[in-house]
């Protein structure tokens, strides 16, 4: 059961909710039983915090959750944003405008996800990500610490569409440390991208990336390696 508060202009809040004093809210936010916000998070208007899970008839994702949402210190989540329970969103990490993140979905210290992307249920994000506007991340997948994902970029995780016998364990996509992938890639189920690859902007990536290639194209390829001075450490 949701209660006003008169903490904020139109705050709603679960049974139990407890929000310490030095978490900065906006107007019109709902934040529902379970949900932990740690210190010093901000969230935004209009933003829903531990919405339940709600499956469609022919979902094969599991309805198990973990105890509750848990905002970390110094988080952000803004505006309009929509952040399941039992997600978990680290220390200072920030969930833009109008995204959405889902059950067991957890997003590590310091990383962002972009306005209006996607994080679906069971996927685990690194620290000091970046993901920017409009991203899908299928269920199931894992990015790894430091990766960029451009605008607009698309991930898989069911080759049958559909049509697969219930219960098969679907395949997202794997980012490996400090990859980049850029403006309007599309990645097959299962694809690995592997650790400071680069993958340029609009390819459809068929099939693994080997660490530090550099590949484009519709399917991708391997064109050259990454040189040293564009490595990680050399921009630290």
């Amino acid at each position: 059961m949701l209660r006003s508060s008169e903490r904020a202009p139109g705050l709603l809040l679960g049974d139990g909710v407890a929000l310490p004093d030095s978490v900065e809210i906006g107007a019109n936010v709902v934040v529902h039983e379970g949900t932990v916000v740690g210190e010093g998070a901000r969230i935004q208007d209009g933003a829903v915090l531990g919405k339940p899970l709600a499956l469609g008839p022919q979902s094969t994702a599991s309805s198990e959750l973990p105890p509750a949402l848990v905002v970390g210190e110094g988080a952000t989540i803004c505006a309009a944003a929509v952040v399941l329970a039992g997600a978990r969103v680290g220390a200072r990490a920030v969930v833009g405008d109008q995204a959405h993140v889902r059950e067991r979905a957890s997003l590590g210290e310091g990383s962002v996800v972009g306005r209006g992307s996607a994080i679906d249920n069971d996927v685990s994000i690194g620290a000091r990500v970046r993901i920017q506007t409009d991203c899908y991340l299928t269920a199931y997948s894992l990015v790894e610490d430091d990766v960029f994902v451009a605008p607009r970029v698309m991930t898989t995780n069911d080759n049958a569409m559909g049509r697969h016998e219930r219960g098969q364990r679907l395949q997202g996509a794997t980012l490996r440390r400090a990859c980049r992938v850029g403006a309007g890639v599309l990645l097959l189920p299962g694809i690995e991208v592997g650790e400071e690859a680069f993958v340029a902007a609009g390819s459809l990536v068929t099939r693994d990336v080997s660490a530090r290639s550099v590949v484009m194209g519709t399917p991708a390829r391997a064109i050259r390696e990454v040189a040293e001075a564009d490595l990680l450490e050399r921009w630290r």
